[in-house]
């Protein structure tokens, strides 16, 4: 397992991901002390779990069709309000 340091790493980048494709791990050291590994993407996947089609089947509700609609009551309140007065002064309905 190749050791580098941060500099060589950043000089010599593109020979070091072909390394790490062919399987080797390459370690890239900062001072002296090693901090990452660069490894295949592939080797790292076969830890995290599979997906499963339908998982959250019937767990998801619907939202009401009317949940966007205008509460005309709430409108009401507001009527008269700078809120919904266009330029001169008229009130509009909100859409």
């Amino acid at each position: 397992m190749p050791v580098v340091n941060v500099h060589e790493a950043k000089t010599n980048l593109s020979r070091l991901i072909e390394q790490a494709l062919r399987g080797e791990e390459v370690v890239i050291a900062r001072n002296g002390v090693p901090a990452v590994k660069l490894v295949q993407v592939e080797a790292q996947a076969e830890t995290m779990p599979k997906r499963q089609p339908g998982f959250w089947s019937g767990q998801i509700r619907e939202i009401d069709p009317d949940w966007w609609k205008p509460d005309d009551g709430l409108a009401d309140l507001f009527e008269g309000s700078e809120s919904f007065e266009d330029r001169d002064g008229n009130w509009q309905k909100p859409r």
